[in-house]
């Protein structure tokens, strides 16, 4: 039982990390173009493979 003593406020810590690393993130606009991120691999691939040939 004095195990918890330990959990509880670890657990609670981790938990308060991970929230305000996810409102650190929303903050920075991390989540804003998703789509065009995807995109961007994409086009930057094909522009190194068009330079090699």
């Amino acid at each position: 039982m004095n195990i918890l003593l330990y959990l509880i406020p670890i657990a609670l810590t981790l938990g308060l990390i991970g929230l305000l690393a996810f409102l650190w993130t929303l903050k920075n606009n991390q989540y804003e173009d998703l789509k065009g991120a995807s995109e961007r691999i994409l086009i930057e691939e094909e522009k190194e493979k068009n330079e090699r040939d």
